[in-house]
């Protein structure tokens, strides 16, 4: 079984808990694309068999979250798990509809974000949670990100909080954006819920639960439904048809001629689908083989 499955990542737990649930299930080799926070819900690709194999073509992938900010209180993990820090007046103008939009609006396009000290970037081989477990300070650089899309879904001003959704790319930190909007708003707050939809082309809709993917390993037609092959995976990649000849010598690991521009390609003999090829410089070379 080589591919991916979508899985709709439940709340306190985390991605490799998922991971280790789905070796045991599948009895295959096993990696994931985007971890999701322990209190994150959603979007959760699995890479099975050598679908583990085409994480190099999964990392840059922007993703889209909907969000719950909590106004007010400021953490010092910026989430909802972490201890109150400070606590703020909020503004009465923070909760209009008119006001909110304004401010996630003013976030949209490139721009430079300050990662969270509850993060797992390294600085200097240490990743910055533990610097911040222990009280340390330390220069955290600014990482380029960019906002495609921010739109305002919901105010719950009882509960002090805000619901959006973000199109972003790959690297931004959901708690800092919520933070920075706090700041914009007048006052300070933390994440207080998140819940990422889609991932790339993968989609919380097309998502299974873990337990439903344990129920059905047997079960061929909902496999076959859930589960995206690599040929599947690399569809909107052109094809190239080798002979028997050229096939042994693909598979051998040698370069062969082919005209055509550089990229990937889906690899075939007698209608047969073999791996995905990479063209360069006009030579053809193996990459994953089914």
């Amino acid at each position: 079984m080589d591919g991916i499955v979508i899985i709709n990542k439940p709340k306190n737990c985390t991605s490799h808990d998922i991971v280790q649930k789905a070796k045991r299930i599948l009895n295959e080799k096993v990696g994931h694309t985007g971890t999701l926070d322990p209190m994150a819900t959603g979007v959760l690709p699995l890479l099975v068999g050598k679908g583990t194999l085409c994480s190099k073509y999964l990392i840059n992938h922007d993703k889209v979250y909907d969000v719950k900010l909590t106004l007010g209180r400021k953490t010092d993990t910026a989430d909802c798990e972490g201890t109150i820090i400070e606590e703020k007046d909020i503004p009465k103008e923070a909760f209009q509809k008119e006001k909110l939009e304004r401010v996630l609006e003013s976030f949209l396009g490139k721009q430079e974000q300050i990662p969270p000290m509850y993060s797992a970037i390294k600085v200097k081989g240490k990743k910055l949670y533990e610097y911040a477990r222990k009280g340390e300070i330390v220069e955290v650089q600014a990482r380029p990100i960019e906002i495609y899309q921010m739109e305002w879904q919901q105010t719950e001003e009882k509960q002090k909080q805000i619901q959006f959704r973000v199109a972003c790319s790959k690297g931004t930190y959901i708690r800092s954006l919520c933070e920075n909007i706090a700041e914009k708003l007048g006052t300070v707050g933390y994440m207080s819920g998140l819940n990422r939809i889609q991932v790339g082309d993968f989609k919380i809709e097309d998502a299974i639960t873990i337990e439903e993917l344990e129920q059905n390993i047997e079960n061929k037609d909902f496999m076959a439904q859930h589960f995206i092959t690599l040929e599947k995976l690399f569809q909107e990649s052109q094809c190239i048809s080798l002979d028997q000849k050229k096939l042994t010598l693909f598979l051998n690991g040698v370069r062969l001629t082919q005209k055509l521009e550089d990229g990937n390609y889906r690899i075939y003999c007698d209608g047969i689908f073999i791996g995905i090829g990479t063209v360069q410089n006009q030579l053809l070379k193996r990459d994953i083989i089914k």
